[in-house]
């Protein structure tokens, strides 16, 4: 993993700044977690710790929310659009030239 990626990932908000960044409030951020949508990382204290990747997804299932979809159905949506990313990228991947060694 890149050391950007490491840092998107990298849990360092806790869950009271997350509600803060977000406006969405922490008892919906541990049902959204509780419903699989989100996973924060824990401390060793068990402390949620959230992510500038973890709030990307949570402004998407705030957007799909705000759509009127339902929770099952954010879930499938994350799925695939997850899916989708990696085999884009791997697309791109087989897209590449081959490099011979020259």
């Amino acid at each position: 993993m890149s050391e950007s990626l490491s840092r998107v990932r990298r849990g360092v908000y806790g869950i009271s700044v997350m509600s803060e960044l977000s406006g969405v409030g922490p008892q919906t951020l541990r049902l959204y977690e509780r419903r699989g949508l989100l996973t924060p990382t824990r401390t060793d204290g068990g402390t949620r710790r959230y992510s500038e990747a973890d709030l990307t997804t949570l402004r998407r299932i705030t957007a799909l929310v705000d759509d009127g979809v339902n929770l099952t159905g954010i879930r499938t949506i994350l799925a695939l659009e997850a899916e989708n990313s990696i085999l884009a990228a791997r697309l791109v991947q087989l897209s590449e030239p081959a490099d011979c060694g020259a």
